[in-house]
């Protein structure tokens, strides 16, 4: 079967970037810097995407790694520097800073024919308040995703979402590495972002209410796909921002939560009702929003959507 080597390097990497990001929540190295646009970043971060391309481009050295952070912030920094090369250490004790920096920059790659996404933790805020995060890495060939593998350690008791196109999803506990397949189910709950920047959240439970919804919960990161995936929320609504209205999604915030969704059953869009398209840039150019849900409820609430469009006169268009 394919993608099945590449699932299980990604795992293994995903395992060990979550017990680093896990030993620095638990210690009293907690710290974050603000990256040029104002968002969190912490030595988890840096060391997570270090492990993360560092395996995969010894295992696929011909693979581009499109990921969130370079380690530009880290030149400059060399208190954080060393504190992320000693977290390195305690996996690969003889790493040294100028190999560190040069594993978080493999992750500077360009879209291609076959490439890497990674958000080494997608909701640096919740992971900085002990709150919902995921390490996040999805292959993508062709402009499809092929594979998404997503470690939570704060949902449930901790676990991995894995999804391979055609294979369907399953859930690994990081705990007890117990595998099971899991499915979307039929609900009421919207799952929403804590960050009330993401998106637009009054009218995101308007749309919610639309299409049958009656109950909000609110979640950080891409482990809103994962509680779709899994059963636990049936709809997630990211609407353009109208504060910021030529705002792209990143493909890294989407790519390995999009797949296990649809390989569980259910479905991702634009806003528009339009597939993601992968294969372009770093940013989703050709997409405005994004509504995941179980499938079932996808057809009402693009209807819903475009109602609510219609009512405050500001349809979005894609560019």
């Amino acid at each position: 079967m394919q993608y099945i080597h590449e699932a299980e390097i990604a795992i293994a990497a995903a395992k060990q970037a979550a017990s680093l990001c896990e030993s620095v929540r638990h210690s009293l190295e907690f710290s974050s810097v603000d990256k040029p646009d104002r968002s969190p970043v912490t030595i988890a971060d840096f060391a997570a995407q270090a492990i993360i391309c560092n395996q995969l481009n010894q295992i696929f050295p011909k693979d581009a790694i499109v990921a969130e952070e370079s380690a530009a912030l880290l030149y400059n920094a060399p208190t954080q520097l060393a504190k992320v090369t000693e977290l390195i250490q305690t996996l690969i004790p003889d790493a040294t800073s100028n190999q560190v920096t040069a594993w978080i920059d493999l992750g500077q790659g360009k879209v291609g024919e076959r490439f890497w996404t990674l958000d080494p933790i997608d909701g640096t805020k919740g992971f900085l308040r002990g709150d919902q995060y995921a390490i996040a890495i999805a292959l993508i060939e062709s402009g499809e995703v092929k594979l998404g593998v997503m470690a939570c350690p704060a949902f449930d008791e901790g676990c991995l979402f894995v999804a391979i196109r055609g294979q369907g999803a399953r859930r690994i506990s990081l705990n007890t590495g117990e595998s099971q397949p899991i499915r979307v189910a039929s609900g009421s709950c919207l799952a929403e972002s804590v960050e009330t920047s993401h998106g637009d959240p009054e009218r995101q439970r308007s749309i919610a209410e639309l299409a049958g919804m009656t109950m909000t919960f609110q979640m950080d990161s891409q482990a809103k796909y994962g509680a779709i995936a899994s059963g636990h929320a049936a709809l997630y609504l990211r609407l353009p921002w109208a504060q910021n209205p030529n705002y792209r999604e990143n493909i890294w915030d989407h790519a390995a939560g999009a797949i296990i969704v649809e390989e569980a059953g259910g479905c991702v869009t634009d806003t528009n009702g339009q597939p993601l398209n992968f294969s372009i840039d770093a940013q989703l150019i050709e997409n405005r929003g994004i509504v995941a849900s179980n499938g079932t409820i996808h057809t009402a609430v693009l209807k819903a959507i475009t109602q609510t469009n219609n009512q405050v006169g500001s349809e979005p268009r894609a560019l």
